[in-house]
């Protein structure tokens, strides 16, 4: 660790201005230009992100933190800084702004949906209720509800008799999420719920859902997403990324267990973390995209 430490303390210091300087100097580009030359896609933003983040120039660390409407501005300022000429280096303006959407919307993103998620389920709100009737209709389109508090709940794999109760950690996120798998995919969630009632290797669709929410939420939060973001937008990433990201995860962990045959339910913490870890691998990769294909 101190050895980590020390190297870092070096690098950031001493020897990567040195090795810029040096490269500069033989190139005639600034490090920001040279990335656009060598990478693209994931690559390249992560690069461009790490090259802004560890500058000692106040414009360039603050370019990570700009606000959406202001993105042109700070593009414009990072030319300025770095002597950087718009009719020699044509295609700058667009890279740096490209990478600049993605970089700030990644974290807006994340506070978007961090407040969906703060959110509680609340039975006395109309919006909440009509969207847990529309789960119940997209899941069970020919069984009716016999009453909002009911022991069919369990039919859709809720443990209680009033799925509010299992909203708890993710709030409202929890329940949309559900929803946007069953409106888009409709014949996969079927399936899947299908699937979930198996004798032996079955489960509570709806609680692994929401289990699920949580796992897409924890690899936003810990920054593992942006190899895929980046790659997978080019541009702002929305919460419409999010919900399709979750929509992958859901398909993907009942093609996992199924191919696991787990014991019994009792194991579920295990795989479900051999299914995280295998996901979080996944990610590494800087030309990752996991997309649904079905």
């Amino acid at each position: 660790k101190m050895f980590v430490s020390l190297w870092e303390f070096f690098y950031g210091h001493f020897f990567r201005f040195w090795m810029k300087w040096l490269l500069r100097q033989m190139t005639g580009k600034c490090e920001l230009q040279r990335i656009f030359d060598t990478y693209v896609g994931a690559q390249r933003t992560h690069r461009i992100e790490n090259s802004l983040t560890y500058s000692k120039n106040k414009v360039l660390q603050k370019a990570t933190c700009v606000v959406q409407n202001e993105v042109d501005k700070c593009v414009e300022d990072i030319m300025k800084e770095k002597n950087i000429n718009p009719e020699k280096d044509t295609s700058f303006k667009i890279c740096m702004k490209m990478c600049l959407l993605q970089i700030t919307g990644y974290k807006q993103l994340f506070l978007d949906v961090e407040s969906v998620r703060k959110r509680p389920y609340d039975s006395d709100n109309l919006q909440h209720e009509e969207l847990l009737m529309k789960l119940w209709n997209l899941l069970m389109p020919t069984k009716k509800l016999k009453a909002r508090i009911s022991k069919q709940w369990a039919d859709i794999g809720f443990q209680g008799d009033d799925p509010k109760t299992d909203f708890r950690g993710m709030g409202i996120l929890g329940l949309i999420n559900l929803v946007y798998f069953s409106e888009n995919y409709t014949s996969e969630a079927h399936q899947i719920l299908s699937r979930s009632n198996h004798p032996r290797l079955g489960y509570s669709y709806a609680i692994v859902g929401i289990n699920l929410t949580e796992m897409a939420y924890s690899l936003l939060k810990s920054e593992a997403l942006k190899f895929h973001l980046y790659n997978f937008v080019p541009g702002i990433p929305t919460m419409e990324h999010f919900h399709q990201f979750y929509c992958y995860l859901v398909y993907e962990f009942d093609k996992f267990w199924f191919e696991e045959e787990p014991e019994s339910i009792m194991y579920f913490n295990l795989y479900r973390e051999k299914f995280h870890e295998k996901i979080k691998g996944l990610l590494l990769d800087c030309n990752v995209a996991l997309t649904l294909k079905v």
